[in-house]
């Protein structure tokens, strides 16, 4: 025999409360198979459930349409900062600057190290180190390294500190809007429980052929097992 299930996803949810409610617009309230308390809790929670629903999706979209900006900016500004970072180092190693002048860089002064740069909180530090550190290298030395200049570098390295702090607000809107769709969820499925219930109680003394085909009507959703099998003809469920 098939066995009835909830709705598993959000867009099963509000099609199984939408069905309800279009029923309800065809008959008047005695004969509708549910409760009109059940009715008016669908008409008070279904607007704010697709409000919620339609505030997730932008919130993801606008969080996937930035990312692209954000990795492109964030890439470039890793690469700079790394740049400039192996340029400084080639001029140590030729011996145009001294290697006490890793030290603005907080770099290991023997073997001038540089960073992997392999994580955004990386980038944000060693950008901030490079910046300062050149301009407190060349306040002292009056040699600057120029290409990359350290100006071009901080062009780059600011934009991707501001795309990182306008994706980070964007992801913690997504995660709000998330949050609110996962507690809104249980009373929904309450809900549709309330609702199924009441129009299988209606039809409790029907045949339970009869009762299926009314409560789908409802939108009541019947499945079969695996064991199980329908024939095309007649529609009736036979064991395997």
């Amino acid at each position: 025999m098939p066995y009835r299930r909830l709705p598993n996803t959000d867009t099963a949810r509000i099609k199984a409360l939408k069905k309800a409610l279009d029923i309800a617009k065809k008959y008047p309230p005695d004969m509708l198979a549910f409760k009109q308390g059940t009715l008016l809790k669908i008409q008070a929670f279904l607007p704010l459930f697709e409000q919620a629903i339609m505030m997730q999706k932008e919130a993801h979209s606008r969080q996937f349409s930035n990312s692209k900006e954000f990795t492109a900016i964030y890439k470039k500004a890793k690469l700079y900062i790394s740049h400039f970072l192996q340029v400084f180092n080639f001029a140590v190693i030729r011996g145009e600057i001294k290697p006490s002048a890793r030290k603005f860089f907080d770099i290991d002064e023997k073997n001038g190290r540089l960073p992997d740069l392999k994580t955004e909180n990386e980038v944000v530090d060693w950008g901030r180190k490079v910046i300062t550190g050149e301009n407190n290298r060349v306040m002292k030395t009056g040699n600057p390294i120029l290409s990359p200049k350290i100006a071009v570098v901080k062009v780059y390295y600011d934009e991707f500190v501001e795309k990182l702090n306008f994706q980070k607000m964007l992801q913690s809107i997504s995660v709000r809007a998330n949050t609110k769709v996962s507690e809104m969820r249980p009373e929904c499925d309450e809900i549709i429980c309330r609702l199924w219930n009441e129009v299988e109680e209606y039809y409790s003394k029907e045949t339970p052929e009869r009762k299926r085909e009314q409560a789908a009507r409802y939108g009541v959703t019947y499945v079969y097992r695996p064991s199980e099998r329908v024939s095309v003809n007649n529609g009736i469920s036979i064991a395997s």
